[in-house]
């Protein structure tokens, strides 16, 4: 049970955090396109414990942060980063991890499905 009030610490740590000291740019593409509102709380998870941990994303998820969409995912992402808790962090690392798992996600979600 604590494991998951960290894990939901930290994506509200994700989606909300350091919205003051987020570029305006970053904000303002995150509100016109209603990017904290496309994913499900279980999917951020893993989309984030894919990319600032060590996890995986589940081809459920996949589709989910497919459909949040690459410049609302990109936008959280540095959002992310901007975000003092992140400091310590690569930012290089995790936008390397970013694309990564956004690309693992685009070609399952593309690639058509063995029972087909």
């Amino acid at each position: 049970m604590a494991s998951l009030n960290v894990y939901s610490a930290l994506v509200v740590l994700f989606l909300t955090c350091g919205a003051a000291m987020a570029t305006k740019e970053n904000d303002q593409i995150i509100k016109d396109n209603n990017c904290e509102t496309k994913m499900g709380l279980p999917c951020v998870l893993e989309a984030f414990t894919s990319i600032f941990e060590t996890g995986t994303i589940s081809s459920n998820c996949c589709g989910e942060l497919v459909g949040l969409g690459k410049v609302c995912h990109s936008a959280l992402v540095k959002r992310t980063l901007e975000n003092p808790l992140f400091k310590d962090l690569s930012p290089a690392r995790i936008i390397a991890k970013s694309i990564q798992t956004w690309n693992n996600c685009l070609a399952l979600i593309d690639s058509p499905s063995p029972s087909a």
